[in-house]
């Protein structure tokens, strides 16, 4: 078992050397993409289905013994306890819940930037290794070192194509997973809006 795990760690790393430093630069940038679409996936997570005025009526006669399913019960509840002062305008509740909410705003929106970043540079920077490579391939050349040592030219084209092809395999998942988060988190801060409008509304103040 441990020789089979250390010959893929093996041949992992030689995969990896065939690109140069670049190579290693994308895998750990994919793994930083990762943990943000993995922080990002399990944050958006709304819980309860259904209408969110439903949802706030729900909290309102369960109170602390409504069961928390998701990230939107949570905002329900705190926007409701900031809603509990009788003695305020509406202007002054709006401002308290917005408050209460503002937390929130900045949860949906934690690893964004980084995501969006890491897609972007991905391509970029497998295509510099591309670059370097295809560079190195021709110093070779020119010296005649690449036919003595028995490689041919495409052999080396190919080695230079792992870092182009590395940085698409980065960028295309974290491209269409990351725009499916960015979705919920525009429906998360529209919601919040709604709860802000619904308990302000209720209220009559």
């Amino acid at each position: 078992m441990f020789e089979y795990i250390a010959q893929n760690i093996e041949l992992f790393v030689i995969f990896m050397n065939k690109g140069g430093i670049v190579m290693w630069v994308l895998f750990v940038l994919n793994l930083l993409l990762w943990y943000g679409l993995g922080y990002r996936y399990l944050t958006l997570h709304r819980g309860t289905m259904g209408n969110v005025r439903r949802l706030v009526e729900k909290h309102e006669q369960r109170g602390s013994q409504k069961e928390f399913k998701g990230l939107l019960d949570y905002a329900v509840s705190d926007a409701l306890k900031a809603s509990q002062d009788t003695n305020v305008t509406n202007k002054v509740l709006r401002n308290y819940i917005t408050d209460a909410l503002f937390k929130y705003n900045i949860v949906i929106k934690k690893y964004s930037t980084l995501v969006k970043t890491i897609v972007v540079l991905a391509p970029l920077i497998g295509l510099l290794g591309t670059v370097m490579g295809m560079i190195e391939t021709f110093d070779a050349l020119q010296s005649s070192s690449m036919f003595s040592q028995g490689a041919s030219i495409s052999g080396g084209i190919s080695k230079a194509l792992f870092t182009t092809e590395l940085g698409l395999v980065v960028a295309v998942p974290g491209l269409i997973i990351g725009r499916i988060l960015e979705k919920k988190q525009q429906r998360f801060a529209l919601e919040f809006e709604q709860i802000t409008d619904i308990i302000c509304t209720k209220d009559n103040r």
